[in-house]
């Protein structure tokens, strides 16, 4: 048999602090797996193709959940541990993704690139960019925690801080870029009957959900193994759980696929925008611009 160490020996590196809720773990399973299944649907129908990481960050986390609720069977199996560190830890960054692009096809949709700070062409792969090497950071942290020895471990953790940090600058400024753009075109752009602005506005909300959890995320690594947040489970259900399952349903609610769908609509139709209709209405011309 095998000899653990205690879960509150200070000293010694244990996967988890607590024993690992189950059912906790299930209803996390059963709402990201509904979320993302609807998400899949919602975009093949749309053409949405730039969700793709949308619903792949949502597949990380139900199969997160899964390594959590395999866990709690055995809190000392490695490969539940892992699959549950890597996956939810990175997730949030293929959300980042999807909303990087979301917005450059607002701008598109209004054609106001002249209102953004960066041009169109930039802004998807500054971010994307900078998501991209947030996620290999993270993820190769994960990995190397996986080692088990006490100064892979530390390793790890430092690594993945740098791409905590790394991701919430990327996405701070993003959020900067996001509010300066929508002051700008909102004087032009707000009688128009697209509903661009309820676009805006869940986009600041999931904006703002990932990065508290961020946030939540580098202070969790930076107590340590033997933290405060890691030593109670709530906290992670709190404060990265339940916000993330907000940002894919606050999605599937108002779903971006519109966007391409209006894009698709206003390319084909050299449509008018009127004021008092919330419908899209077509000019009798088709060579005439909006």
């Amino acid at each position: 048999m095998v000899n653990h160490p205690s879960i509150d020996d200070p000293n010694a590196y244990v996967f988890y602090r607590y024993h690992p809720n189950l059912a906790a773990a299930v209803i996390f399973i059963i709402l990201f797996a509904v979320s993302t299944a609807i998400h899949t649907v919602q975009t093949i129908r749309q053409r949405a193709w730039f969700l793709i990481p949308l619903i792949v960050g949502g597949l990380f986390e139900t199969i997160g959940y899964v390594g959590r609720a395999l866990s709690s069977n055995n809190q000392w199996a490695l490969g539940p541990y892992i699959i549950q560190t890597i996956l939810l830890l990175v997730a949030p960054a293929l959300f980042a993704a999807s909303i990087y692009m979301i917005l450059g096809r607002i701008i598109l949709l209004l054609d106001a690139e002249q209102y953004s700070i960066i041009k169109k062409k930039w802004l998807t792969k500054i971010f994307v960019c900078g998501d991209v090497l947030s996620f290999l950071m993270q993820s190769g942290g994960g990995g190397i925690m996986a080692q088990k020895s006490l100064s892979s471990v530390r390793l790890g953790q430092k690594i993945i801080l740098v791409g905590l940090f790394l991701q919430i600058f990327f996405f701070g400024f993003f959020i900067v870029v996001a509010v300066i753009f929508h002051q700008r075109v909102l004087p032009s752009r707000k009688q128009l009957s697209i509903p661009w602005q309820r676009h805006m506005t869940v986009l600041y909300l999931a904006s703002a959900l990932i990065l508290v959890r961020s946030v939540f995320r580098v202070i969790e690594y930076i107590m340590g193994n033997d933290g405060f947040l890691l030593r109670n489970e709530a906290f992670l259900y709190v404060f990265d759980s339940m916000l993330m399952f907000g940002v894919v349903a606050c999605f599937n609610v108002v779903h971006p696929g519109e966007i391409a769908k209006l894009r698709r609509v206003h390319g084909e139709s050299n449509l008018i925008l009127s004021q008092d209709d919330t419908q899209l209405s077509s000019l009798p011309t088709k060579g005439q611009r909006t």
